[in-house]
């Protein structure tokens, strides 16, 4: 499903949907410190009841289903949640998945302890969503708020691969990260306030496939609106400037975990 948004890309529309079969190959890139990570600040443990907003194929729930928790995942995209059933059956999971926008879910109050939303929460109608997830949550339940971005100040290869992105859709603003701390947002005042406000560098391997494929599957290339013959001109530049890399490589990503308690008014 085509989602416009005038914070994104100009307004031009995207949709992960189109780059699904990309996304459930590449996307799942979280190291595992990540998932320890999120063990620590007790997300996705054992008898909990979680939800996954934006959950696209199912990366999240899949990763963390060993600690545990019981878990939904919500997505926008019918296609991200053919291909999340379809990874997690495959892998004998027992994960309920449901294609909804997350203002438009309906859940009975009180339904899970935690709810996460990881590369997505930006996205999101924060006035509709967050009376939602504060009503869906438990008393004292938590909502993670999920990030990793690559560094391209400190990766050429990035940096390269960023400019390649711009050369074919200049409109794409998901470049250029930095590291910014993490704080409680404005949002939050009066339902959640901050438990935890984790922020650490890691370096992701990747092979000169996964980090195209990674890239293709991005909000600039596969899921953006260029044509199909643009997108396959931007890979075949993409794919001559791999080749003069190693095999292999690191790529320094930087990882946000915003930890919210709820305390408010649902």
């Amino acid at each position: 499903m085509e989602i416009r948004n005038k914070d994104f890309d100009g307004g031009k529309p995207f949709d992960f949907g189109k780059t699904s079969a990309d996304y459930a190959k590449y996307r799942d890139v979280y190291p595992e410190e990540f998932y320890r990570k999120l063990v620590e600040l007790n997300i996705g443990t054992e008898g909990q009841r979680v939800l996954d907003l934006g959950t696209g194929t199912g990366v999240i729930p899949r990763n963390m289903y060993r600690f545990g928790a019981k878990w939904t995942g919500a997505d926008i995209a019918e296609n991200q949640i053919r291909f999340a059933r379809e990874l997690s059956q495959k892998a004998g999971m027992e994960i309920d998945y449901k294609v909804s926008a997350t203002e438009n879910l309906d859940f009975p109050a009180g339904s899970f302890d935690v709810v996460t939303a990881c590369q997505c929460f930006a996205y999101f109608d924060k006035s509709v969503v967050i009376p939602k997830i504060s009503g869906w949550l438990k008393d004292g339940g938590h909502l993670a708020v999920l990030f990793m971005a690559w560094l391209p100040g400190e990766s050429e290869i990035a940096q390269e691969s960023e400019r390649l992105v711009l050369k074919y859709n200049p409109s794409w603003n998901g470049c250029n990260w930095q590291r910014n701390p993490v704080t409680e947002p404005d949002w939050a005042k009066g339902w959640f306030t901050m438990a935890h406000g984790v922020a650490f560098d890691i370096p992701v391997r990747f092979t000169r496939e996964t980090w195209n494929g990674r890239i293709k599957s991005c909000r600039g290339i596969g899921a953006s609106s260029l044509s199909p013959e643009e997108i396959d001109a931007w890979e075949k530049e993409h794919l001559a400037y791999l080749a003069t890399l190693p095999e292999s490589f690191d790529i320094l990503h930087y990882v946000t975990i915003l930890d919210l308690e709820k305390t408010g008014r649902a």
